[in-house]
């Protein structure tokens, strides 16, 4: 089993910057490699969408609303994966999910971080 560990969130304001952390590691001596990953969101009364994924390889793929502000990326050594938030608006308020491909192909869900973008 892989357990992830999300943290990171919190309040920001407008226009503020915001680093999302997805820890990955093994239970039961389970070997962690992070195949892939991918950053979702769900706002209040909105359905679950997706941010942004990443492979292994560094290939990445942005929703249009985040693209060019948000960037997600992997840190293989330390098998944790991030999401940098800059420029962040209101409309980006949401409890953020990380999900993570192991070596395996199983994938895993982080237990969400909230973000909220207020003044």
């Amino acid at each position: 089993q892989v357990q992830l560990v999300e943290s990171g969130g919190g309040l920001v304001q407008p226009g503020g910057s915001l680093r999302l952390s997805c820890a990955a590691s093994g239970t039961s001596g389970s070997t962690v490699s992070i195949n892939a990953m991918g950053w979702y969101r769900q706002a209040p009364g909105k359905q679950r969408e997706l941010v942004a994924t990443i492979t292994r390889r560094g290939s990445t793929n942005y929703a249009d609303s985040v693209k060019g502000r948000f960037t997600i990326s992997i840190d293989n050594a330390k098998n944790t994966g991030y999401l940098q938030m800059n420029s962040l608006k209101p409309a980006a308020t949401a409890v953020y999910y990380c999900n993570v491909r192991n070596w395996d192909l199983f994938e895993y869900w982080g237990q969400g971080t909230q973000v909220t973008v207020s003044s």
